[in-house]
């Protein structure tokens, strides 16, 4: 890599050379304060600083946007037409913007076809390999499919000695309403002379001088006699081309005559048939091709769920909900009541002594055979198959309607197995797999897979571009810590940092150079073992001639940067300076040889050198209270069963697909809404929930999801305080004097509101096949209010003045215009959310600030089971700095200091070392997840011996 020189202050940006540098000049986006940058090119440069000091808005807002309004000014007159209202971002001039790439945290698609495979690019190739290469087997005997062609029926009678004499024949088959003297009558009118009878060779006209006799040949094998001839070859020892002709002629018009059948008798040695159908064992077979193995095409579709994977079908967990019972027990919900007990059940009861089936053990100690057995039945009872084809039979009537949709739900497609493929794809097989077991394996077991294939010469040298193609990119999956997921799971039930990533591992794939990626945080979700090969992933984009800028807080890819740029020092209107910019050396080192004329303390330095920590609590809290999950045995959970203390705060961690997410989102949280009696979405599999559930009155739930996918929802309204402020707007003089009422100060109802954009304060332009642009409203100018409304005033500042402060700004403010809504805005800020503003569009903030916002909403006062709440959070350190993380424990232990209890799936170490009790799953992801490795606090936790827990190994230098 060419050695680019250091930047020399920030004031010299004007005489760099735009070939070695992406050069910003007084970017003045947001919060930015008129700063200079120059990013090297081809470099692995971090972005940080604390949340809100203006990182995206330097790298997406600034540095994307310009990319992107440079890419649609290439494009078009359509598209260029917005162009002008298209705003530039508010800078002096970037020069040297390559084209740009943002990889994002939105999982953007929720089309329920596309797959991990498919969004990766890697089923394409799959597709093509088995198309090319695959061999189809018979289910049956399990023997090869073959189909010969002429050359294959030629290069046989070639693999004799020159003068072997070969005789061509065709089964000679009798068509409906024709005797044999009759079929034998078109032969010679077709120009055939003899026939060959159980191998003996006839005249045909010889035959026909006897027809009564011929008639009665029809019991034995007869075949037509089409060619016979000598095996030639020329002077160089090559096949004659005449006689080479000649036969494949003859073989061609056999294989018409026989139905596609002929059969090659080599005089005096051997004999072989050959078909040039592709069938065995009494079945035809699809040939491989590229549509037999689409889902997304009827050809290739599974005829039964046509493509989705899923089919409503009956739900065994919905029949049997309580897998302790017995059969004896009622373990089979639609056979409890007295008619159809007596009807289904009595009969099993009775008989199971006879087929030995054990009535009195519990259902889950059933082997597989015995389970299956009550939905086969046999001859003495119907088993629940019967019972629901009866049920459906009866829908006529009105209860069986509801009986069936009592029990109905979607199960995963029997006859595809859930990979959306018709069933004769699954007969295609490359190295003993189909593609179904590869779309249905793990990402590293399908690595190993394709690593350790070998292909026969020939077919090798039609599969290697593509396996290059396949191998490339799953090692890229497995690089960005994937490994756990499979090719067929959903894009849509992926978490925002897993789409990231896989979005990163198909950019990878796809091998552009000269391009300008920008990446929003693409460690979120990753166990600090898996950083690592994250970075080396960066690392791979950096050294193909990219220059990748990554937004970060994990320390791990700070080390691995070229160069380290710190915006700060603070959020919000505090934040927008350039702090820091250069090398990991000279973090070290303690140079900041980049700092602006006033000397900007950087948060982010004092952490990294240990100026600055998040201190380990003094002491563990103790609880006798718990509640216990046990047998949780959804996804990859082998069985586990697990102790929840209350009233503690309790951290799950393990490495990326060891089973955290599946226990705690996927069974404990279901499991305990269905406690309490609140339906919710599918419980996975467990045996029993237990413990002291009567002093959990609530569970919460605050994960990532967005607090509102309307751009009309906010942080005020999410946290019931815009009320509150309507009423305050409403009570000011202009307002009485106007009868004004709240609602006049509402952007969601008429009245008060901009009628142009309707209250949004942009209007969205439709761009065809691009992605849709939002344009400031010439009606409000982006003040989302009528004119008159905006006269309204407390304290010289009118209800968009309001909106557009950042949270910091208007506790500030309200503190003397109005103290009680300056309290109702302080849990915002005590969960480090002062930056964002007061009427930023939900559907603009991170899953990280989406979930802080909800937690916001509980450290009010508004909560009615305060102290008797069990909360739930999903990785609440997604988007923070170290700085964020101490206000964000301090706000956590704040809720379980009133009684409440925590739980938390996380990967931060700071936020682990902070455990009262740790919760440790692995001890890998995957198939080799799913187990309970430690349980206790992280002083426990250090003691294990190195190289036994890989949280352990991470969590040694912090406590």
């Amino acid at each position: 890599m060419t050695h680019i020189p250091e930047v020399e202050s920030p004031r010299s940006v004007d005489h760099l050379d735009p070939k070695q540098y992406i050069i910003i000049k007084g970017a003045k986006v947001h919060n930015l304060k008129g700063i200079d940058v120059a990013i090297p090119r081809n470099q692995l440069v971090v972005l940080t600083g604390l949340s809100g000091s203006g990182k995206s808005s330097l790298a997406f807002d600034t540095l994307f946007a310009e990319g992107q309004r440079m890419y649609v000014e290439s494009l078009s007159s359509y598209a260029r037409q917005f162009l002008g209202r298209m705003e530039k971002p508010e800078v002096e001039y970037i020069k040297g913007v390559s084209p740009a790439i943002a990889i994002e945290q939105k999982v953007s698609t929720r089309n329920p076809r596309s797959t991990v495979g498919t969004s990766t690019e890697i089923y394409d190739y799959l597709k093509l390999l088995f198309a090319r290469v695959g061999v189809t087997y018979s289910p049956i005997s399990g023997h090869e499919v073959k189909k010969d062609t002429v050359s294959d029926v030629v290069n046989y009678m070639y693999s004799f000695e020159a003068g072997q004499r070969v005789m061509i024949l065709a089964p000679l088959r009798l068509h409906d309403g024709r005797t044999l003297s009759q079929e034998l009558n078109i032969l010679i009118q077709k120009g055939y002379t003899r026939i060959a009878v159980d191998g003996a060779v006839q005249f045909i006209e010889e035959l026909l001088q006897q027809p009564d006799e011929t008639d009665k040949l029809v019991s034995q094998p007869l075949e037509i006699l089409v060619d016979r001839g000598t095996v030639i070859y020329d002077e160089a020892g090559q096949p004659d081309e005449d006689n080479q002709y000649r036969f494949s002629d003859s073989v061609q018009t056999a294989f018409s005559e026989g139905n596609g059948t002929c059969r090659v008798d080599i005089v005096g040695k051997e004999s072989r048939t050959f078909s040039d159908k592709f069938e065995l064992d009494g079945i035809t077979f699809e040939e491989p091709s590229v549509n037999l193995f689409t889902f997304n095409n009827p050809y290739g579709a599974c005829r039964r769920c046509d493509g989705f994977g899923k089919v409503l079908g009956i739900d065994p967990d919905l029949v049997i909900p309580d897998k302790n019972l017995s059969v004896f027990e009622g373990a089979i919900m639609p056979w409890r009541s007295e008619k159809m007990s007596a009807e289904y059940l009595k009969p099993l009861l009775r008989n199971g002594i006879r087929f030995d089936f054990p009535i009195h053990r519990p259902y889950k100690d059933l082997s597989p055979a015995e389970q299956e057995l009550l939905w086969t039945g046999n001859k003495y009872f119907d088993g629940l198959n019967t019972f629901f084809n009866f049920v459906e039979s009866q829908t006529f009537k009105v209860q069986y309607r509801v009986m069936l949709s009592r029990y109905r739900g979607k199960t995963t497609c029997p006859e595809c197995r859930g990979s959306r493929l018709r069933k004769d794809a699954g007969y295609v097989k490359v190295g003993g797999k189909s593609i179904t077991d590869l779309v249905l394996m793990p990402i590293d077991k399908a690595t190993a897979f394709f690593r350790e294939l070998e292909l026969p010469d020939h077919l090798r040298k039609v599969a290697d571009r593509i396996l290059v193609e396949v191998q490339n990119r799953l090692d890229y999956m497995e690089r960005v810590g994937l490994g756990y997921l499979t090719l067929n799971r959903l894009t849509n039930t992926l978490s925002g940092g897993e789409y990231q990533r896989i979005k990163l591992a198909t950019s990878l794939g796809s091998a552009l150079v000269g391009s300008m990626y920008i990446l929003d945080e693409p460690s979120i979700g990753l166990h600090p073992r898996d950083t690592k090969r994250l970075v080396s992933v960066l690392e791979s984009l950096r050294d193909m001639g990219n220059t990748v800028i990554v937004v970060e807080h994990e320390e791990e890819v700070m080390r691995a940067a070229d160069q380290l740029i710190d915006i700060g020092p603070d959020a919000g209107s505090l934040g927008g300076h350039l702090v820091f910019q250069g090398t990991w050396q000279d973090v070290v080192n303690g140079d900041n040889h980049a700092t602006t004329d006033e000397h900007y303390p950087s948060h982010t330095l004092d952490f990294l050198t240990g100026r600055e920590t998040v201190p380990v609590p003094s002491f563990r809290r103790k609880s006798a209270n718990f509640i216990e999950l046990k047998g949780a045995r959804e996804n990859n959970l082998k069985d586990v069963s697990v102790r929840f203390p209350l009233n503690n705060l309790t951290v799950v961690t393990g490495v990326s697909g060891s089973g955290k997410s599946t226990l705690i989102r996927k069974v404990l949280y279901p499991a305990l809404m269905r406690q309490r009696g609140d339906a919710t979405e599918e419980t996975g599999k467990y045996d029993a929930l237990e413990g002291s559930l009567d002093r959990i009155l609530a569970v919460e739930m605050i994960d990532q999801n967005p607090i509102g996918k309307s751009s009309r929802s906010n942080p005020v309204t999410y946290i019931k305080a815009y009320d509150y402020l309507r009423q305050v707007m409403a009570d000011q003089p202009v307002s009485k004097s106007r009868a004004y009422k709240p609602s006049h100060f509402s952007f969601n109802v008429d009245g008060g509101r901009c009628e142009v954009c309707q209250g949004e304060g942009e209007v969205k332009i439709e761009m065809q096949f691009m992605a849709d642009i939002y344009l400031k409203c010439e009606g409000c100018g982006g003040k989302r209010f009528k004119q008159e409304v905006l006269e309204v005033t407390l304290d010289s500042k009118n209800v968009s003045d309001i909106l557009d402060m950042t949270v910091d700004e208007a506790v500030d403010f309200f503190r003397t215009a109005d103290p009680k809504m300056a309290d109702k805005l302080l849990p915002l800020q005590a969960v480090g959310l002062g930056y964002i503003g007061l009427g930023q569009s939900a559907n603009t903030l991170s899953g990280g600030e989406a979930q802080r916002v909800k937690l916001a909403s509980f450290l009010g006062k508004g909560n009615p089971n305060k102290g008797s709440t069990l909360f739930i959070f999903d990785e609440p350190t997604t988007g923070l700095h170290f700085h964020d993380i101490r206000k964000l424990l301090d706000a956590i232990n704040a809720l379980v200091d009133q009684g409440d209890s925590v739980i938390i799936i996380e990967h931060n170490m700071e936020v682990i070392k902070n455990a009262d009790h740790i919760i440790d799953l692995g001890p890998d992801g995957g198939e080799t997840g799913g187990y309970v490795t430690f349980t206790g606090t992280p002083e426990q936790m250090v003691q294990l011996p190195e190289g036994e827990n890989f949280t352990a190994d991470f969590l040694r230098g912090k406590v």
